[in-house]
């Protein structure tokens, strides 16, 4: 899919594309980062076959990435989810936009925390959000920072389904992280890292398929029920 020749911002390429199927345009949105040396941008493309596409180009300057649109508009207005980088810290933002071109309303939904927490000063959406009868089920990564190098895992949080920027709940703990061999070792070790699920004819049953080590793709399996239950619990 990159075309750096028609695209520069895609000179170095591109990764994690976070695929959203949208009804009204009859497509599936996919935001991904495109590289070039200006650094990652968020960039937008849609297609109906996945064999042509209609790019948008880049709609988050660098440095941004970790985006996802939301299926439908909220109040008449798209809702994009990103991670923009600042100095020191990376926290999960919400833009919108009325066109898919022109973007503003940026606010932010989720702040990395400080210290010791396994997500601390950095986190970033993982699938896009999940639309459930209590509100977006966020399935997002933090990575932590030791004297051993950084370790990515994966928590929950769920946001209102008319108001995305308002967090509902957000679990403490992490809930999936790297233990088996191919998570740990690798190009880039101690990593899982999902860009895309399916969800079963159940409406609850998960398939997460993720980066491992950088290496490798895995699958997981996972319930919707279950974990809208750990965060009525635990969030």
């Amino acid at each position: 899919m990159a075309d750096p020749e028609h695209y520069p911002e895609e000179l170095w390429g591109i990764e994690d594309p976070r695929i959203t199927y949208v009804p009204e345009l009859g497509q599936y949105a996919i935001a991904y980062t495109a590289y070039a040396r200006g650094g990652p941008g968020v960039a937008l493309a849609l297609t109906k076959d996945f064999h042509s596409f209609e790019r948008y180009g880049v709609i988050m300057q660098p440095e941004d990435k970790d985006a996802a649109l939301l299926p439908h508009r909220i109040d008449g207005r798209w809702a994009l989810i990103h991670r923009p980088v600042a100095a020191t810290s990376a926290h999960m933002w919400i833009s919108y936009s009325s066109d898919l071109h022109h973007w503003g309303g940026h606010k932010k939904i989720l702040e990395a925390r400080l210290g010791g927490w396994w997500d601390a000063n950095k986190i970033g959406l993982s699938p896009p959000p999940i639309e459930t009868s209590q509100g977006w089920l966020v399935i997002y990564h933090g990575v932590k920072q030791n004297a051993a190098g950084a370790i990515y895992r994966l928590g929950l949080a769920l946001f209102d389904l008319n108001e995305p920027e308002r967090c509902l709940k957000r679990g403490d703990e992490w809930v999936f992280g790297p233990e088996e061999p191919y998570e740990q070792y690798g190009d880039v070790d101690k990593v899982v890292f999902p860009c895309g699920y399916t969800l079963a004819s159940d409406g609850d049953t998960l398939r997460i398929y993720y980066g491992a080590a950088d290496t490798s793709v895995g699958m997981a399996t996972a319930s919707v029920r279950t974990m809208l239950q750990w965060l009525e619990e635990r969030g």
